[in-house]
């Protein structure tokens, strides 16, 4: 496991980090997110990534009984968790500073740490001005409650708008971003956010390598039981991402892209994941499994990476036939 600068701070991240979104919870009991976890941390994972709203938040709670199980060091380990949707409440959802106190408190308490590494703002709230959310995350970090603060699926304006504000006011800017990016998801990380890698040290934790499950290929015949998309709670994820005309498209793609892993003698998901980790602007790519012999397959994406060669690059381009453009050059 190769272990990556999380954006322009001195803190390290491994390359691959496991992930409880659906995964913790929802697919796993105590027993399964033991051993998952135990997978990833034996293999060099030192990174696992949380949210209030996953699974309601059991996936916080057994996250932290893991943790206390396994007898991890807490230096040892990178946790984060994210906020947003804390519940039904007239205050339980947003960035208000109410919000973000009482829910780094309640998910401090179900993960059983005194502090996390990492806090998100799971989305940007449209409703809350900018400057509250930034010194509400000043004041979680300045408790102690935690390090490093950072944003998910926020735009690069929205992003400069914090920077602003913090360098305004002497406060802590946020040092992370965690957006989507895979072969069928690339324009934020590989064009918007292109210039603030440098202008802010953006650092990247990415999700969803491999688009939802659609890059292991599973979804070419059909939805197998166990999966996410089986799953009758995210019935609208199935909708949203497979029951539609570009989902079936993705699915196609898949297949094609399946006959070039092939060739290289590696699995899809290996390729699609490997290729992620190509980009140096990615800080680390979060896995999702639900069973360890899955994470077990996934982890030996990094060993594909001397594989991928412009040829193959090529090849996967054609494909997916997706590649940012930029911005338009009007002098040409």
């Amino acid at each position: 496991m190769e272990y990556r600068f999380l954006g322009k701070s001195g803190l390290k991240v491994s390359e691959l980090s496991f992930g409880s979104w659906i995964t913790i919870g929802d697919q796993s009991d105590f027993e399964g997110a033991y051993n998952l976890m135990k997978e990833a941390f034996d293999a060099g994972i030192n990174f696992f990534d949380n949210a209030e709203v996953y699974s309601a938040g059991k996936a916080e709670t057994l996250v932290g009984k893991v943790i206390k199980k396994a007898g991890w060091k807490r230096r040892d380990l990178v946790i984060s968790t994210k906020l947003f949707w804390g519940g039904d409440g007239p205050n339980d959802r947003g960035l208000s500073r109410k919000r973000i106190v009482e829910g780094t408190n309640a998910a401090l308490q179900r993960l059983q740490l005194e502090y996390v590494d990492l806090l998100f703002c799971h989305r940007p709230d449209l409703y809350t001005p900018v400057e509250e959310t930034v010194r509400a995350m000043n004041h979680i970090i300045n408790q102690g409650k935690a390090l490093y603060w950072g944003t998910s699926e926020w735009s690069a304006i929205q992003l400069r708008e914090a920077l602003h504000i913090a360098r305004e006011n002497s406060l802590i800017p946020p040092l992370m971003e965690q957006p989507e990016y895979n072969l069928f998801c690339r324009n934020r990380v590989e064009v918007e956010y292109k210039q603030l890698y440098e202008e802010m040290g953006l650092g990247t934790t990415t999700w969803s390598p491999l688009a939802g499950g659609i890059l292991t290929n599973k979804y070419s015949e059909g939805i197998p039981d166990g999966s996410r998309f089986s799953l009758e709670k995210y019935s609208w994820l199935r909708e949203k991402r497979l029951d539609t005309p570009e989902g079936r498209d993705k699915v196609a793609k898949s297949v094609k892209l399946k006959k070039i892993a092939s060739q290289m003698g590696v699995t899809l998901p290996r390729m699609a994941i490997a290729w992620c980790l190509k980009n140096p602007n990615v800080s680390s790519v979060i896995l999702g499994a639900s069973k360890p012999e899955q994470l077990r397959e996934n982890l030996k994406a990094p060993e594909v990476l001397p594989l991928l060669t412009e040829d193959i690059i090529k090849q996967i381009e054609e494909v997916v036939d997706n590649k940012p453009s930029g911005e338009k050059d009007w002098r040409l």
